[in-house]
């Protein structure tokens, strides 16, 4: 894998913990030579792996919409910036950068980010490969929520089975470089003639 997407918070959260496996991310994919495509900000758990791959020479790009390019969010170090006009067109401009998408703690942001790659890799879209680094569990409850969703007939067993997730680095990029995509679906080739 060449490049990642990562998605993850604005914030550093309330445990010491997410900034620490921020800094074993950025070590990682500069150390493996894996850029690094993200929002673009120099804030939070995003700021902390920006930093690290900064200080050890790994490659950072970042795609933020004007809205928020402004002095307090957005990173004025990195190794490129990408200016979009729209959120949507950030997304897609962060697609075409990647060969993977990984979430890391976050909120809002970051779940629509991630479920938005999942839904493309599910309606076959794209056939990259997704992870979770699921430091503290964090994710446990998300997780639950797709069981659920899998058990009352709403997701497929293999619409589930797209992410992967470990709460180490090593082990997840593993995953995702075993990952094969799913065959498409009768379904997806009926709506795609369509």
């Amino acid at each position: 894998m060449k490049r990642i997407a990562v998605f993850c918070g604005s914030s550093k959260g309330f445990s010491d913990d997410y900034s620490q496996q921020a800094i074993k991310v950025g070590e990682y994919f500069s150390r493996n030579r894996i850029g690094m495509v993200y929002g673009g900000g120099k804030i939070g758990i995003m700021g902390v792996i920006a930093d690290t791959m900064i200080k050890n020479k790994g490659e950072v790009i970042g795609v933020i919409p004007g809205l928020l390019k402004h002095e307090e969010v957005a990173h004025k170090n990195i190794t490129q910036m990408i200016v979009t006009k729209k959120m949507s067109k950030r997304k897609v401009k962060i697609s075409k950068l990647v060969d993977g998408y990984i979430a890391l703690p976050g909120g809002f942001g970051t779940l629509d980010e991630i479920f938005e790659a999942l839904t493309l890799g599910q309606l076959q879209i794209e056939k990259k490969a997704i992870g979770i680094l699921n430091t503290n569990d964090f994710f446990h409850h998300t997780l639950k929520q797709l069981d659920h969703m899998v058990k009352e007939g709403f997701l497929k067993q293999e619409g589930r089975d797209m992410i992967m997730v470990s709460d180490s680095i090593e082990i997840l990029i593993e995953k995702m470089i075993a990952y094969k995509a799913p065959a498409t679906s009768k379904v997806v080739n009926t709506v795609a003639r369509k």
